[in-house]
């Protein structure tokens, strides 16, 4: 593992040499807007493992991107190389067209504690839902970010993580998302408990994401990068691209369908992605990701 040529791969140029929150959060930075998240490979024939020195290689190496285990795992090697206290935790994400979560944990993220405070790092959550800074973790404040208002409530020992949504302009409102979607105020991310937890624990979900039938990342093809004002992502056929607040807390949203014989221009043009096989769209779920 070479933190060096992970700061290339993320285009790093800043001091690391102590570990505060400025650094962690320029890094943080840096890494969502460099690697993608995205489950490609599940729909290439490829297996996701959950090796660090293989998620490396894939990452740092090969430029891709990653799901939460991969982009979590690795940001939790090079915030320890760093000198960071880092624990990983496990989240259950909010499913809003069944109004829940899922019995078991299907979500890595981080807490980090720095100067006496504690702070959740979630570089693997994608799409519009991706925080761009690290979140103190202290309840019912609202923690402003580019990409919308986040905040934390805990009930019982129970954290939940809450997006306050903006308005979105649609250019082409034909192939746009449900109105139930687009009235929603306020989003429920996911809820997690501050039990620490094992890389191992994490082995049956991933196993279970990249195959059980009504999986949302086997019923989706997904690619979502952040930019510098915004987010793109690739869902199926769908390029849907974002700019965040762009006038009067308003989001602007415009969005084409992507040919089958422009998918490999459109990965290396708008995510940086080429692949080693054949990749096969696929979106069947009608899962709402914005």
């Amino acid at each position: 593992m070479d933190i060096q040529e992970y700061f290339a791969r993320i285009s790093y140029r800043g001091s690391h040499n102590k570990p505060d929150l400025v650094t962690m959060s320029d890094i943080f930075q840096h890494h969502i807007q460099a690697v993608p998240f995205e489950n490609l490979s599940i729909h290439c024939g490829e297996s996701i493992e959950l090796d660090l020195e293989a998620t490396y290689n894939k990452i740092v190496r090969k430029k891709r991107g990653g799901w939460c285990m991969e982009n979590n795992y690795l940001l939790s090697w090079v915030l320890k190389t760093l000198g960071y206290s880092v624990t990983l935790l496990g989240a259950k994400v909010y499913v809003p067209e069944l109004d829940g979560y899922p019995d078991e944990i299907d979500h890595l993220l981080l807490q980090v504690e720095l100067d006496g405070k504690s702070y959740i790092v979630d570089g693997g959550f994608g799409m519009a839902y991706q925080l761009w800074q690290p979140m103190e973790l202290i309840s019912g404040t609202d923690q402003p970010q580019i990409p919308g208002v986040f905040r934390f409530q805990e009930e019982s020992g129970t954290w939940y993580l809450e997006k306050v949504k903006r308005k979105q302009c649609v250019l082409n409102q034909s192939t746009s998302t449900s109105q139930n979607v687009e009235n929603e105020v306020c989003r429920r991310v996911y809820l997690f408990t501050l039990q620490p937890r094992d890389i191992e624990e994490f082995r049956g979900c991933n196993a279970h994401l990249q195959t059980a039938p009504d999986s949302l990342f086997v019923t989706k093809s997904i690619c979502s990068l952040q930019t510098a004002d915004g987010i793109r992502a690739l869902v199926g056929w769908k390029l849907t691209e974002m700019k965040y607040n762009y006038r009067d807390n308003m989001d602007l949203v415009e969005i084409r369908i992507i040919a089958d014989e422009e998918m490999e221009k459109t990965l290396k043009e708008k995510f940086n992605i080429t692949l080693d096989k054949k990749f096969v769209p696929v979106n069947t779920s009608r899962l709402s990701l914005f």
